[in-house]
């Protein structure tokens, strides 16, 4: 089959690619614009309550150079590895969806890497499409966006992506939202078709691995995702209305489009050096993974957030960020208190340390306590009095 880039015209005319080919992915958001909140000023705000997260962005800035080596290293490591999984994911999901179109719908931003890169090998075989499109903790998943998916495309062939989990929160989010949806549920399954690349929290219907390591793109933000923000709900909408209304982008959510960061981007040269080792190095095997896998380590991350929590007298389970990726993210996204890490040798978690020193972060050594995961960043409690 030939390699010919899958779109559908109509949500294509109706979203946006970012700094991505139309072939890479159509995002099903409205492009808006926001004025910064400072980080300080944020965290605030979401400790007392005043605002949501999803209401505020705060200014990205431009990857130093230091992040820039630390994202050579990751890539370096472990390029290869992320060439095979996904090639062992697209194995699985071609055997499970045999010459049927699967319909990636990618969580922006963290799934949306993993996702093209799916739809780039699984096109290869057989027809699939590729959106990304927003859920936010708390507030569920863009039902306008997903409904306009639906009614192109039907609900029995998508597939979601995110590129990890760490306790699962989105995870959950996703399955509470599509109760409504049993066609986006596997039968025998009680969580949605949702994919991932590691699974810390025990969360996903298919993952390549549970391990948590250094992925390429879990160390940058928009510069590996077509320039685009994490998502953005200013105000709340009427999902009903959303449904009914469901090819108005002004009743989809919302992210912005970072054209300033352009001379940093590497969303395609990214995409384009992984399918090239693809290439290098093709395989067929296919990933092993099943409910009892799932279930396994699902317990052993509640286990561990647990004793994170009782440990640190952490009430709000939202101020624990596990794993590599989302412990990077917090220390550049939130007000961080200390990172807790395995093992301060591990190569995996320089970066963090870098970060660590120059903003003079404490550090614990926890070693086998954090269970399942190498690093955790726990968010620093603000007072309301501030």
């Amino acid at each position: 089959m030939s390699n010919f880039p899958h779109i559908n015209q109509t949500l294509a005319e109706l979203g946006f690619h970012g700094s991505y080919r139309p072939e890479d992915i159509t995002f099903l958001m409205q492009i808006d614009h926001l004025q910064p909140t400072s980080v300080e000023e944020k965290e605030y705000l979401i400790q007392s309550g005043k605002m949501h997260y999803s209401q505020m962005i705060s200014v990205e800035n431009a990857p130093s150079d230091e992040h820039i080596r630390h994202y050579q290293h990751a890539f370096n490591y472990g390029a290869e590895r992320l060439a095979l999984e996904v090639q062992k994911l697209g194995n699985a999901l071609l055997q499970g969806f045999d010459q049927k179109p699967i319909v990636f719908i990618s969580l922006v931003r963290a799934g949306v890497p993993l996702g093209v890169l799916l739809k780039h090998y699984v096109e290869k075989s057989q027809h699939c499409y590729h959106y990304g499109i927003s859920i936010i903790r708390d507030r569920g998943i863009d039902f306008g966006a997903l409904q306009a998916i639906i009614e192109q495309h039907g609900c029995e062939n998508i597939v979601f992506v995110d590129g990890w989990t760490g306790k699962g929160a989105i995870c959950r989010e996703l399955t509470r939202s599509l109760q409504n949806f049993p066609e986006l549920f596997d039968s025998g399954w009680d969580i949605p078709r949702l994919v991932t690349l590691s699974d810390l929290g025990g969360y996903s219907w298919l993952s390549a691995s549970c391990d948590d390591w250094l992925i390429p793109f879990g160390i940058l933000g928009s510069v590996i995702s077509g320039l685009t923000s994490r998502t953005i709900l200013k105000e709340s909408i009427d999902y009903q209305e959303a449904q009914t209304d469901c090819y108005n982008p002004q009743k989809w959510h919302s992210c912005l489009v970072y054209d300033h960061l352009q001379p940093y981007d590497l969303s395609v040269k990214f995409i384009e050096e992984i399918l090239n080792l693809i290439d290098q190095h093709p395989t067929s095997a296919t990933v092993e993974w099943n409910n009892i896998i799932r279930l396994k380590q699902q317990q052993q991350s509640l286990e561990t957030i647990e004793w994170i929590s009782s440990h640190y007298a952490i009430q709000n389970i939202n101020h624990i960020k596990p794993s590599i990726a989302e412990a990077t993210r917090a220390v550049l996204r939130r007000v961080p208190d200390r990172i807790l890490l395995k093992d301060v040798t591990n190569p995996h978690v320089q970066l963090l340390l870098h970060f660590a020193q120059e903003r003079q972060i404490p550090v614990d050594i926890l070693g086998e306590k954090l269970g399942p995961y190498h690093a955790v960043t726990l968010i620093k409690k603000v007072e309301k009095n501030k």
